[in-house]
């Protein structure tokens, strides 16, 4: 079952949109493009009578139903969509906090553990100099294999900054990681921050 919430108020407003469509079994499907990730924006979506994907978790509603993606479910954990009304009308509004990066422990996938230390613990730091890094790939003997950009990519500290600051909260992190390497080219300077 999805840990999502469809407030009552938005399921109302909803089911009156979905009315207007004329359409008989029409219902919503909810969706991360590029989940997990700084770009993510979370979208809702007319989703007719056989649109919805097999993989999809079907949350049945009073008056219609709403699909959850399957790939961006994870991402959707603790999601609230709600509807306030104001004195321009209204509002529909998703709150997903954890669609850029989603929560994570122990068990779950590497990956996933080093993006999301990457988004919420290294890139905040790195954004102070405009800079940012994301992870390419993790290969044998758990190397995470890293590209900076921004004010990182040609910085003439960033050997310091992925050894002393990625590295070792990485590693700190996440004890199987034995390791990062850089792939960036850093013959580009136009955006060092040093």
């Amino acid at each position: 079952m999805s840990a999502i919430t469809i407030t009552e108020a938005a399921q109302a407003y909803l089911a009156e949109l979905l009315e207007k469509q004329s359409t008989p079994g029409i219902g919503i499907r909810i969706f991360i493009t590029q989940p997990g990730t700084q770009y993510a924006e979370t979208c809702i979506a007319y989703c007719k009578p056989g649109e919805e994907k097999v993989e999809d978790t079907a949350i049945a509603l009073k008056d219609f139903t709403a699909w959850i993606d399957a790939v961006s479910e994870p991402f959707l954990e603790d999601a609230v969509v709600d509807y306030a009304t104001d004195r321009m009308g209204g509002q529909l509004t998703i709150k997903a906090p954890n669609a850029k990066v989603p929560m994570v422990n122990e068990d779950s996938p590497i990956t996933e553990r080093i993006n999301y230390y990457l988004q919420t613990e290294i890139n905040p730091g790195l954004a102070s100099h405009g800079g940012q890094v994301s992870l390419v790939d993790v290969v044998e003997d758990n190397i995470a294999v890293l590209r900076f950009g921004g004010g990182c990519q040609g910085c003439g500290m960033v050997d310091m900054t992925l050894k002393d600051g990625v590295e070792k909260t990485l590693i700190e992190r996440i004890p199987e990681l034995k390791g990062v390497r850089d792939v960036t080219d850093h013959s580009n300077k136009e955006n060092a921050y040093y």
